[in-house]
């Protein structure tokens, strides 16, 4: 989604790499291409000037330690590079945020929600996205359809209202500010404490649309009231920002289609524009697909550093930790079945599209910056070929020869090729995932992976080396035997044996010296 404003930012790390200095003539030719990847992302001209300032001064003012201590007392190098990466990500942080995503909420009483924007911005689903977070936290929440000129909104409502359980109150022939006024003596009535009010969008910003909104707010006046833009629309989604906060006043904004083609220029120009923080993204259709805003997971994610805390936001919503830390467990032993495989496809399907999981490791930023493509089809796929198999099969892969793949593969309307390609793929995930248990450091903060020491070990691993391996582990025999490179993988498990042992016999002589 961020590729247009990461190939910058990306070019400066790559044009930085190896300098012990950053002097002027070399630091303006990195950020000529920073300033030119931020325009091509539609961010707004006056923040690409002041970012591109600010980034300069900073980076030609500050003397560079070739050493810092983290908190825990380790000493890290730091390379120029490093030091250019951090002031952009300070930066990029200092112009989207600080953000309080949390919304004036009542103690006592009914809490007010008011949402505008454009017709298409995707407001009438954020309305009830916003409503269902809420319900989740113990609200009572209801809807108003106060949205009355586009054909079928008040339906849509309904329908999302419906598929809630959360009321939605309309009433034909009514105007918009009555409408409101009305739905919240109807949710006094009926014990809610949370009103959202669906108003009219137009295709443009008008002198009705904004007369009809100050009216609302006279009659019924919002305790909040939220911009809905399209993260899609660019450089146009600030002047909407921007006009809506002049003429109406809006508290925060909502950025949707953040998981589609957006550039995100939006959100680096809004908050200094309008002065308004995001306060949530929307990242799919669904209507739990609604998160809270963080500056420095989109700071990170522009920079092509992942963005971890998101990653394990979204790996809490569905799944239980207590498992997940013995599914790692068994995953990074290398001593995981097919069965195993299959669960982690179903937890990473229910965590939304791949492509969103993917940009949210660290490692895998830049081969999604160099074209890498995720299909979410392909999961579908594996599972169908994983589901055709027998029991005893999942367990122990080995078994599938030729015969059986040809079997499974007509049992999931796929061919014998794609069974094996499939085998060996999940062979090289097997021993990949067995290395990084050896060697602790990837992903520490992730549940289930406690036991893996500092990231830091992993900076140094080849990403690439996941996809070469692919090509370079022997074919499939075709004679009808097991697949030759069960052999390597014997041999691997052999050498991961030796080096346990190795090191045990080295703990023991420790110990005994001691």
């Amino acid at each position: 989604m961020l590729e247009t404003i990461t190939k910058g930012f990306r070019a400066a790390r790559h044009r930085l790499q190896g300098y012990r200095e950053i002097d002027e003539e070399t630091l303006d030719e990195v950020l000529v291409d920073i300033r030119q990847s931020l325009l091509e992302a539609d961010v707004e001209f006056g923040v690409v000037k002041h970012f591109i300032s600010h980034v300069k001064d900073k980076a030609l003012g500050e003397v560079v330690q070739l050493k810092a201590t983290t908190d825990d007392g380790e000493t890290l190098k730091v390379s120029p590079q490093d030091h250019f990466i951090k002031i952009c990500h300070d930066e990029l942080e200092a112009l989207m945020g600080p953000v309080d995503t949390g919304l004036d909420l009542k103690k006592k009483g009914i809490t007010t929600i008011m949402m505008v924007g454009l017709q298409g911005s995707g407001k009438t689903t954020t309305a009830a996205k916003l409503a269902k977070l809420y319900m989740d936290q113990g609200m009572r929440p209801m809807l108003v359809a106060a949205d009355i000129y586009r054909p079928a909104a008040i339906d849509q409502l309904k329908v999302l209202g419906a598929s809630l359980d959360i009321p939605v109150f309309s009433e034909p022939g009514m105007k918009p500010p009555q409408l409101c006024a009305e739905g919240y003596q109807w949710a006094r009535k009926n014990g809610r404490n949370l009103v959202i009010f669906d108003t009219a969008g137009r295709l443009t910003i008008d002198a009705q649309l904004m007369d009809e909104l100050s009216e609302i707010r006279r009659l019924q006046p919002p305790d909040n009231t939220l911009l809905v833009i399209d993260a899609m629309i660019g450089q146009d989604s600030v002047k909407t920002a921007k006009a809506f906060n002049e003429q109406v006043g809006i508290d925060g904004v909502v950025l949707t289609k953040l998981d589609g083609d957006a550039r995100g220029g939006a959100a680096i120009s809004v908050k200094m524009v309008t002065g308004a923080p995001i306060k949530y993204v929307g990242m799919g259709e669904g209507l739990d697909k609604l998160e809270e805003f963080r500056p420095e997971g989109m700071a990170s994610r522009i920079l092509g550093m992942g963005d971890i805390v998101g990653l394990m936001a979204d790996f809490e919503k569905v799944i239980d930790e207590e498992k997940a830390e013995k599914d790692a467990q068994k995953m990074l032993s290398g001593d995981f079945s097919l069965s195993d495989f299959l669960e982690q496809i179903k937890t990473l399907k229910k965590m939304g599209s791949l492509r969103d999981v993917m940009e949210k490791l660290p490692f895998f930023a830049d081969a999604m910056a160099d074209g890498a493509s995720f299909d979410d089809k392909e999961l579908q796929r594996i599972e169908a070929i994983i589901q055709s198999m027998t029991k005893a099969e999942r367990n122990r892969p080995e078994l599938i020869d030729l015969s059986r793949a040809k079997r499974i593969a007509k049992g999931c309307g796929r061919k014998a090729n794609d069974v094996q390609d499939l085998l060996k793929r999940y062979d090289v995930m097997r021993q990949m995932m067995s290395r990084i248990g050896q060697s602790p450091g990837l992903l520490s903060k992730l549940p289930g992976f406690s036991q893996m020491g500092q990231m830091a070990r992993m900076k140094n691993m080849d990403v690439g080396e996941f996809f070469d391996e692919l090509d370079t582990l022997p074919s499939p025999d075709h004679n009808g035997a097991a697949p030759a490179y069960y052999e390597e993988r014997r041999v691997f498990d052999r050498q991961k044996r030796k080096t346990k042992n190795k090191s045990a016999k080295k703990a023991r002589a420790k110990n005994r010296k001691k």
